[in-house]
């Protein structure tokens, strides 16, 4: 993973970034490394692979670039998963296939424009129609969509009950408007879901799973790879600081025979190496199906928060010459105040602590 983003991806991704475009001819790339379902069964092109696996693959591409290691996460968690653990066998062999080659691009419809740390509010609705259903309502900020032949489509029933529905591209009155002039994730295909009056047919719909346990569970997924993912943007800045303050001089000098120099470099190294030892805990408790959710939740945000904190210093070290597009800092930087907020804002991952904590439950 590591040889790929750094012959694959670091070459181009500032160009894809300055340009505000999604470098589709990596998705297939993509697939054939194993990126997508990584821990997914072999029998549907899953690689079976263990969570510190897949840890580390989101890892190595988030050193290329946030939206890259989305477009993975999205696929891999958002999509295959619910697939896999809530479809039918005939959706898992219909789909599962096709998404882990990169033959075909997912997205995850959750967040809506009124709705997002609280997706029960979601207005998102379809009706029974005999032998489909009619779905109407909209999503938004949904990382893939633009270039999704599926959508894994999270609505309310008549009654109330969430359900998940597979929602192809081609359905009458189904869009994915992109959305443009974002400053972050710049490289990343985002768009909406717009859903009016679409007939799904009724073996589309997700037969294993009611409610908000379903999208909750597929985001606990994303969650932790984005725990590893984050790290990685954190390493690249960090590896950019050290080698800039070995050949900046000043005074004489490289900068990073200055004391204050050192220290930026001595704690960033450091944060990178305690984020990486709670993730690879996180990972062991993976494997044997002991995470909480709780668990995820703190790292995921002491992830992205370490990140940025390395990242704004990363800029430090570099001057001037920071801000520019020579190096990854600011764009990493900008990527993480997306990262930041996505599949669980800073406070509302520190509110799931503290509910953990306390027992009492401070949402509202």
């Amino acid at each position: 993973m590591r040889s790929y983003t750094k012959k694959e991806i670091s070459p181009i991704i500032e160009e894809y970034a300055q340009k505000a475009e999604f470098p589709q001819h990596i998705v297939r790339q993509l697939g054939d490394l194993g990126c997508f379902g990584p821990t997914i069964p072999p029998q549907y092109g899953g690689g079976g692979l263990d969570y510190i696996s897949y840890g580390l693959m989101m890892q190595e591409l988030e050193r290329g670039d946030s939206g890259v290691r989305s477009t993975a996460s999205v696929q891999g968690s958002l999509v295959m998963f619910p697939i896999y653990e809530y479809g039918s066998e005939e959706q898992r062999k219909k789909y599962l296939p096709k998404l882990a080659s990169g033959e075909w691009l997912g997205c995850f419809g959750l967040t809506e424009p009124n709705h997002g740390s609280d997706p029960s509010g979601m207005l998102s609705n379809f009706k029974d129609a005999g032998d489909h259903v009619v779905l109407n309502g909209s999503k938004m900020w949904i990382s893939n969509a633009p270039f999704s032949q599926v959508a894994v489509v999270w609505a309310k029933v008549e009654g109330g009950d969430i359900r998940g529905l597979i929602v192809e591209r081609g359905m009458e009155g189904f869009s994915t408007p992109t959305t443009h002039g974002k400053w972050s994730l710049r490289a990343s295909a985002t768009g909406e879901l717009v859903f009016d009056h679409v007939k799904v047919p009724k073996e589309n719909i997700l037969p294993n799973v009611k409610g908000l346990k379903g999208p909750l569970s597929c985001l606990t997924k994303a969650r932790y790879g984005i725990a590893w993912g984050v790290v990685g943007a954190a390493m690249d800045c960090y590896d950019s600081a050290r080698r800039y303050a070995m050949e900046r001089i000043q005074f004489g000098k490289p900068i990073a025979s200055f004391q204050l120099i050192q220290k930026k470099l001595a704690e960033m190294l450091t944060e990178i190496t305690k984020a990486q030892l709670l993730n690879w805990r996180l990972g062991v408790l993976m494997n044997e199906g002991k995470a909480t959710t709780p668990q995820i939740s703190m790292a995921k945000r002491n992830s992205v928060h370490t990140a940025l904190e390395i990242a704004r210093e990363a800029r430090q070290v570099h001057g001037a010459m920071g801000i520019t597009g020579e190096y990854a800092i600011m764009r990493h930087m900008m990527n993480l105040e997306s990262v930041v907020t996505y599949e669980g804002t800073e406070d509302i991952h520190l509110l799931i602590l503290g509910n953990e904590i306390t027992g009492i439950a401070a949402f509202v």
